[in-house]
This record gives structure tokens, C-alpha cells and sequence, in this order.
């Protein structure tokens, strides 16, 4: 049955960013469908850890600052020493820094790439090298954004780092899809999470945004939940190096 196709029993996800947002409601989206969870992130994940388990999915907390490498390998291993192995790799973690281009520092400029990009692709690598040593395949899902199709406003550092991300799901997919590998990415619109906050506290800013998605609203976690899903199961194992956009239309204007 098709429906099968999408179950994620038995199957072990990584989430970074699991505390809140868009990394929370993905983890309860997998955990929903049958996937133990490995939560990822700086802050206690307390309440991703309860909505995860309310579901009958198991959930392992790991605490990491991705602002250096050093948590990648503790990351991977903490997850096959818990569940034996792991079949499924969010990198959803990722931060905004604004200002005007004229006056962006190299100090917000090299926090956001680093973590946006440079660890999301280590953090990839580490993920493959463990389903390559499982032999078992496996699937990465990278969280682009709108500005990896456009340019924005005063987030010159954001744009680049997340135009490298749809960049390089495309380039690691390319490589590894040899090894029943599948790397894709979503692309979400405007969400109402943290990042956001700014743009939607500013009501002219905000109105603006509003104005221009088909849909009328901002974007929720709960929209995220079945392109996670998708993607993570043997429904997308055809699909690769692809970036869907879950943006209520906002790229079809």
C-alpha cells in the first residue's frame, strides 16, 4: 500500500535545532510516523522531548554548540550508541544576522556562514560516512530557505549561506546517490518562529510580506510536517537534489 511507503518505523532521525520552531515540529512529524528522534541543540529540548514521546517514538536529547566542529562526531556517535544506527539526517539549525550590507561586520558574516553552511555540510559528510559504513542507504534533508532563490533585504550573509545550502544538497547528491544516499532540501516561505520575529513585529514590514503569499498567512511548523516526512521515507527514494519550497506560493508570484 502506498501508505507504507511513508512509515518511518524502525528508523532513527537526527534534528538539529530540535528545541523549538521549525526543528521541534519536524521531530514530532517523524516521531509521528514511527521515528525514534535524536534532538540536537544548545537549549534543553524539554518539550520536544514530551511531544515526541507522547507519540510512543523514543527521544534522545543531545546538547551541542554548533558554533565549532567539535560536536559533529560526538553527534553521529551519540545516536548509534543509543539506537545502533541512523537512517535520517535534518539539518535544520541555522541562524540570521541583519544589516545593512554597507555595514555588515565580518564577525556576523563569518557566525552565520559557519554555522549555515560549513557545518551543515560537515555535519552532512558525517551523516553519509555512517550510512556508507551501515551499508543501509539513507536520506539527508537540508532546511534552505526563499533566499537561496532571491536576494532579500539586509541578510547578505543569510542569502549566501543558504544559497550555498540548496548549492551544495545538489553537489552531495550528485556524489552519493550511488550509495542509496538520497540529499534534498525545503525550502520554507515565511514561518512564524524566532528568526522571524522582527519582520513580523514590524506591521508595515509584515503587511508587506503578507500582501505578496498567495496563501494569506505566515507559514507554521505544522506546514513543514509532510515535505519532512516525504522526504525522510521510501516515498522520495527517486527523488535527489531537490529543494521543495513550502512557502504558500510565495515563488510562484
Amino acid at each position: 500500500m502506498i501508505l507504507d511507503m511513508f512509515s518511518l518505523k524502525s528508523k532513527v532521525a537526527i534534528v538539529t535545532g530540535a528545541n523549538t520552531g521549525l526543528g521541534q515540529g519536524m521531530c514530532v512529524a517523524l516521531a509521528q510516523t514511527g521515528a525514534d528522534i535524536v534532538g540536537v541543540a544548545r537549549r534543553d529540548c524539554d518539550e520536544t522531548k514530551r511531544l515526541v514521546e507522547e507519540t510512543g517514538s523514543r527521544f534522545l536529547q543531545v546538547k551541542a554548540d554548533l558554533s565549532s566542529m567539535e560536536p559533529i562526531d560526538m553527534i553521529i556517535k551519540s545516536a548509534v550508541e543509543r539506537f545502533g544506527h541512523i537512517d535520517i539526517l535534518v539539518n535544520n539549525a541555522g541562524i540570521i544576522k541583519r544589516n545593512d550590507a554597507i555595514d555588515y561586520t565580518e564577525e556576523d558574516w563569518d557566525s552565520v556562514v559557519f554555522l549555515n553552511q560549513k557545518f551543515t555540510f560537515f555535519l552532512c559528510q558525517a551523516a553519509a560516512k555512517q550510512f556508507i559504513a551501515q551499508n543501509s542507504g539513507g536520506k539527508i534533508i537540508n532546511i534552505a530557505s526563499m533566499l537561496s532563490y532571491q536576494g532579500g533585504i539586509r541578510v547578505p550573509s543569510y542569502t549566501a549561506s543558504k544559497s550555498a545550502v540548496l548549492g551544495l544538497t545538489r553537489a552531495m547528491a550528485n556524489e552519493w546517490a550511488k550509495y542509496n544516499i538520497n540529499v534534498n532540501g525545503i525550502a520554507p516561505g515565511y514561518m512564524a518562529t524566532n528568526n522571524t520575529q522582527a519582520l513580523r513585529s514590524d506591521d508595515d514590514r509584515s503587511e508587506e510580506i503578507l500582501s505578496r503569499i498567495p496563501a494569506g498567512r505566515w507559514g507554521t511548523p505544522e506546514d513543514m510536517a509532510g515535505a519532512v516526512v516525504y522526504l525522510a521515507s521510501a516515498a522520495s527514494n527517486y527523488v535527489n537534489g531537490f529543494t521543495l519550497a513550502v512557502d504558500g506560493g510565495w515563488l510562484a508570484r
